[in-house]
């Protein structure tokens, strides 16, 4: 089949999907899945891409804090010259979708301006509908979206090929490099070029992290060895560089603004905190401390921004939660007294006989939250006061949670 007649079924199968009729020909299950949740947002097919640009400010303040702009000169030597001779250009997104760099073609770039491809524009499926860009956030994969493909018509003169490119560190994902252009510069190969490319700036960004913590551990080392008692050093975002009187561990939870000072931390207890150059040296304090934390709020107020604030003596962290350990802590919250694994495995499964998995998902939380949850039975701590946020709405508390804990908490608040 010609790439001419593909793209007119494609069109006559977008058409159809749109109607509610029977599609001629099925599209490609990634493209699929994207229509439908599309549709379940209440994208308008017939909708412009404009959005609300960033600021210059906002979109300078997200350059500075992405590991992408380390690798913005990789990114460029490997895609802008091939692009702008292909007639396209190169987009670089943050997690958001939001456009914080683009480079290529001036010609293309000026016809990317009348789709509101540009810095600071907003891409996600959310917005913009099935795209490149938006698709591989949503999919968390490359994909390769061409002309009728795309759910918003006005996109269908354009074809665009992207990849996410994570943190070789945690798996967590940066943000996306994308190559689009106009339609009659499709090319199959194109996606796996993009692909490459962001593999190349992963594999930059973990040499680059550990050419850091050789850095920071040269420095550490020789302090570490005059020292008694047990302490570590670790970069910025809590990664081990040396350690020295405990076990090693590959990375230290470390509250989002860490200060000189006494310091309690979750996984240590109470800590001195000294400035190193690219990190922080951290001494558990072996001696009286001033107490573990008295005070958590679980706030499930956001069902994409779960956490856990704990106050302690000196300052309060905070943790994120994944939608399983928001769960188990709600459950926790509601039975002060205490649940046995099999109690919780009825309060989160319906099924008491998951012991398993309760005490598999327990012992991970514990690991930031050692200070906070005890156990035999599964509970916060004696002396700790527990506060819940809960959403505005009760059925929107964990709304993708099917957990009877949950499901009985949104009927009955």
């Amino acid at each position: 089949m010609d790439s001419d007649r593909a793209t007119r079924l494609l069109h006559r199968a977008r058409e159809a999907r749109l109607a509610g009729d029977r599609m001629p020909v099925a599209p490609r299950a990634e493209i699929g899945a994207s229509w439908e949740r599309v549709l379940r947002s209440g994208i308008d097919p017939e909708q412009s891409t404009e959005s609300v640009l960033l600021d210059p400010d906002e979109i300078e303040h997200r350059r500075r804090n992405s590991a992408l702009g380390e690798v913005m000169p990789l990114l460029s030597e490997g895609l802008v010259s091939i692009a702008d001779a292909a007639q396209q250009i190169m987009v670089v997104t943050d997690v958001e979708g939001r456009v914080l760099w683009r480079e290529g073609n001036p010609g293309v770039l000026r016809r990317a301006d009348g789709i509101c491809l540009e810095e600071g524009a907003a891409w996600s499926e959310a917005v913009t509908g099935t795209n490149a860009i938006g698709t591989a956030l949503a999919g968390r994969a490359p994909v390769q979206v061409h002309s009728s493909e795309h759910f918003v018509r006005s996109l269908h003169t354009w074809t665009c090929a992207a990849a996410p490119v994570r943190d070789p560190r945690n798996g967590r994902m940066m943000g996306i490099v994308d190559v689009s252009g106009p339609a009659s510069t499709y090319h199959p190969t194109t996606l796996a070029l993009v692909g490459s490319v962001a593999r190349l700036a992963e594999s930059e960004i973990r040499n680059r992290h550990l050419i850091a913590i050789d850095r920071l551990r040269s420095v550490a080392a020789p302090l570490l060895a005059r020292l008694g008692g047990r302490a570590m050093a670790v970069d910025a975002q809590g990664w081990l560089a040396a350690v020295t009187g405990m076990p090693p561990v590959a990375r230290l939870p470390l509250p989002k603004s860490l200060r000189p000072g006494r310091v309690w931390l979750p996984s240590l207890g109470m800590c001195r905190v000294e400035p190193l150059l690219g990190g922080w040296l951290v001494q558990v304090a072996d001696g009286p401390s001033d107490g573990p934390p008295r005070r958590v709020v679980l706030d499930l107020s956001r069902p994409r921004g779960l956490v856990v604030n704990v106050v302690g003596p000196v300052g309060t962290w905070t943790q994120r939660l994944s939608p399983r350990h928001a769960e188990l802590l709600y459950a926790l919250a509601l039975h002060r007294e205490g649940r046995t694994a099999s109690e919780l495995a009825e309060d989160i499964f319906d099924d008491a006989t998951r012991t398993v998995t309760v005490r598999a998902e327990i012992s991970r939380m514990r690991r930031h939250l050692a200070e906070v949850l005890a156990h035999r039975p599964y509970r916060f701590g004696e002396g700790v006061e527990v506060e819940v946020i809960h959403p505005e709405h009760p059925g929107d508390l964990l709304p993708r949670s099917t957990a009877p804990v949950v499901v009985r908490a949104r009927t009955t608040e």
